[in-house]
């Protein structure tokens, strides 16, 4: 990863590195980024979860509130910012954003040095008044005459002339018949709309003179050496770093060595975390430029597609990747539980120059969202195997064709799927207790059949009570029960019997 050094902020490197497309986005959580220049900004980095990070771009800020980079430095400096803590007192979110509205980009901050010299700047096409000679806003023009209107239905005319000749609004002929005004009533005759107008711009007028005025007792204003910092696009300090960037390799033994040393991690704990990112290198050479000779970590070749796998609300491979004849296995983990109640993490490796051996991290147990997804090993006879979450869509572009018949076999499962489950839901809309008779040939279920055979018990044990027979006589007789001959019979052909 190249390491290049600011002048001085290192977000307005960022953000001129982005602006000029050498980097994607900015990463950071101050929003200054887009007052020097960035076009994306990545914030609140959150790992294993389903939204990860928050992405912002300066389009939709564009599309959205109306402010472009400019007006957005101009923001900054009326509400306040990191090099100006306080800002313009008396100025919030809202009235800034409504003033800076009242300009363009390219005329904002001309405005600004304009009203910070005394001058208004609303008054086009005349002279340039200062803003000292500007009336105060609390001395207002007297308002706008406008026609009488009646004070039963608020309709232009006086209520004398409407109950003579009637309202030519209402449709009446009388004042007797004349719609009494509602309360909130707001008259929209041509008179009353103009004054409304009228009063709504000298409020607007108003304003503008205050916030000007405000503005213009202020010292130093607007600040040139906070413009400048964040107009700058001159960021990188050349004397000390190399302007080209350049993504090299991951150094893999080099860090297992810096973190063995460091931290005092075991190598085959490195090597198992680094995986996961190293599997993605590799996706993104074989999708920029396929060779069958490359193999991940030297060591594993592409072997399948599991299953689709939803991790966190989203949706990957689980890939399935073949040791290759002769190779190395550089890291895996299959986890078992201790009676100590650490979670032991058991790892095969095998280096160049050491025999294959069996080690054992010690890894503090914590919250599973915050563990990451490890490798798992799989084996089977003489082979290793791999197993690893990637992004499809990568999967799709560095194997199109493996890919492909991924998704063909899914399509088919699911059609088989889809199938199977309308035969069945067939069976059991035939096996409901139907409204006339049960067609011939269709199984009960087993709740229906006990349910049928015994109500059918019980009627046939039913016996009809002869005229005369007392309850003491039936009582005495002493007649053994029927006995049942099909309790003789095998139980395979009782079963036919009692099916039809």
């Amino acid at each position: 990863m190249p390491v290049l050094w600011a002048k001085g902020e290192a977000e307005a490197l960022c953000a001129q590195l982005n602006n000029e497309g050498q980097v994607d986005a900015c990463i950071t959580s101050d929003s200054d980024a887009f007052l020097f220049g960035a076009k994306t900004v990545i914030k609140v980095m959150r790992s294993n979860c389903k939204e990860p990070f928050e992405c912002y771009n300066i389009a939709d800020i564009e599309s959205g509130i109306g402010l472009k980079r400019k007006q957005m430095v101009a923001m900054a400096l009326l509400i306040g910012s990191d090099h100006d803590l306080h800002g313009v007192p008396g100025f919030g979110v809202e009235t800034a954003l409504r003033f800076v509205r009242l300009f363009d980009e390219d005329q904002i901050l001309d405005k600004l040095h304009e009203i910070g010299k005394g001058i208004y700047p609303f008054l086009e096409g005349f002279d340039k008044a200062h803003v000292d000679d500007l009336p105060s806003p609390s001395t207002q023009s007297p308002s706008v005459a406008r026609s009488p209107h009646c004070s039963h239905c608020g309709h232009p005319g006086s209520k004398k002339n409407h109950s003579k000749t009637g309202c030519n609004y209402c449709l009446v002929d009388s004042l007797e018949f004349c719609m009494e005004k509602p309360a909130g009533f707001v008259c929209e005759c041509p008179s009353c709309e103009k004054a409304r107008d009228l009063k709504a711009q000298r409020r607007h007028e108003n304003w503008q003179i205050k916030v000007c005025k405000r503005l213009a007792a202020e010292t130093n204003f607007p600040n040139e050496e906070i413009i400048k910092l964040y107009l700058s696009d001159d960021n990188l300090d050349r004397e000390s770093a190399d302007p080209k960037l350049e993504w090299t390799e991951p150094k893999v033994d080099d860090l297992v060595d810096l973190l063995t040393y460091m931290q005092n991690w075991e190598p085959s704990y490195v090597r198992q975390h680094m995986l996961p990112m190293l599997s993605t290198i590799y996706l993104r050479k074989m999708a920029s430029s396929p060779c069958k000779s490359l193999l991940l970590c030297d060591q594993y070749e592409f072997h399948s597609i599991q299953r689709i796998k939803i991790k966190y609300g989203h949706s990957y491979y689980l890939v399935k990747w073949k040791r290759a004849t002769g190779g190395i296995v550089s890291g895996g983990a299959s986890h078992k539980p201790e009676l100590d109640g650490e979670s032991r993490a058991e790892v095969v490796v095998l280096d160049d120059d050491e025999e294959e051996e069996e080690a054992t991290v010690n890894i503090e147990s914590s919250d599973s969202l915050d563990e990451p997804d490890l490798p798992q090993v799989l084996r089977d006879d003489d082979q290793v195997f791999l197993l690893t979450d990637e992004d499809i869509q990568l999967v799709n572009a560095a194997f199109p064709n493996d890919a492909w018949r991924f998704q063909e076999a899914q399509r088919l499962k699911d059609a088989k799927s889809r199938s199977r489950k309308s035969k069945l839901s067939l069976a059991e809309s035939m096996l409901e207790t139907p409204k006339g008779p049960r067609p011939s040939g269709v199984q009960l279920s087993i709740k229906e059949f006990y349910r049928s055979k015994k109500a059918a018990g019980d009627e046939a044990g039913k016996k009809p009570v002869v005229e005369g027979e007392t309850s003491s006589s039936r009582a005495g007789s002493r007649r053994s029960p029927p006995v049942d001959l099909t309790k003789r019979m095998p139980k395979s052909l009782r079963r036919r019997l009692l099916f039809d």
